[in-house]
């Protein structure tokens, strides 16, 4: 009996399946099904939720979130060998688990969902989780298909999505996630909750889409703070030149001096740039 259901613990799901973690697939399991529990709870409220489980595994979360009360899971698994283990768990609540055999890095749910909204919760493999993050917070139009996402990385990768201005690892991740969501780290799980144990802690970071972000265009606000991050360590009136046009009348437009580094800039000072750029380029 494991702690939330009547199914077998993972450690024996994990043998009698043969699913050894791929490193090839970025896979570290997570047993711990108190943690996996924790994982599902930071998503309440579950009852009458879809969620999208990206690369559940053995389905320690999966089990979590339907034994917490979610309607329906979407779990999108790219390892055929985690297949027959999640099918299982559907055998165990019927009618309410999706097994999507895919990549989740083209698969799009929004054809399963039925314009109902979802929120998103994996323990994602570590090889693609920044990039699926980016991904999510690209879509248009805005606000997204999903109203939370639950999702953990690495915890140097956690920092990066939550930093702001002045912190060491404020970045462009840092500028994109949070002029579209609030984020937050939510805790921190140590290697050895892990098979395999990766070499880093991992962190749950929950990100909620922000209704009406500052207005500005996307890609040109990704376009300024990839410049300006690109040399962090010089000033804005050097690192915007790759940009084309006079760093000084951006940085004018954010209301700081050209001398100043992007680690210093907050969110809306990167949004002002990218509007300047955007009535530059339409004037040219």
């Amino acid at each position: 009996m494991s702690a939330i259901d009547d199914l077998p613990p993972l450690r024996e799901v994990i043998r009698r399946h043969a699913l050894s973690a791929r490193k090839s697939l970025g896979q570290n399991f997570l047993l711990d099904l108190n943690l996996t529990a924790r994982i599902a709870r930071a998503a309440a409220p579950l009852e009458e939720s879809v969620i999208v489980e990206i690369g559940p595994g053995p389905g320690g979360l999966t089990r979590a979130l339907l034994a917490l009360g979610a309607r329906r899971v979407i779990a999108i698994e790219h390892d055929e060998r985690a297949i027959p283990a999640l099918q299982d768990i559907s055998a165990r609540y019927p009618g309410r688990l999706e097994i999507v055999h895919g990549d989740a890095m083209t698969f799009d749910p929004r054809p399963l969902l039925s314009g109902e909204r979802a929120k998103i919760v994996a323990n994602l493999p570590y090889n693609i989780a920044t990039q699926l993050l980016i991904n999510w917070l690209t879509i248009e139009p805005w606000p997204p298909w999903y109203d939370m996402m639950v999702l953990m990385f690495q915890r140097e990768v956690g920092e990066r999505i939550v930093a702001r201005e002045d912190e060491d690892a404020y970045g462009r991740l840092g500028v994109l996630a949070n002029w579209r969501c609030e984020t937050k780290i939510l805790f921190d799980i140590a290697p050895s909750a892990f098979v395999p144990p990766p070499k880093v802690t991992s962190s749950v970071v929950r990100l909620v889409p922000r209704a009406e972000p500052l207005p500005c265009d996307r890609k040109l606000l990704e376009q300024v703070a990839a410049a300006a991050f690109g040399q962090r360590r010089k000033m804005l009136r050097q690192s915007l030149k790759s940009l084309g046009v006079d760093p000084a009348r951006l940085a004018q437009a954010a209301g700081v001096d050209a001398t100043r580094r992007a680690e210093t800039i907050p969110i809306s000072g990167f949004v002002a740039m990218a509007r300047e750029l955007a009535d530059i380029r339409s004037q040219a």
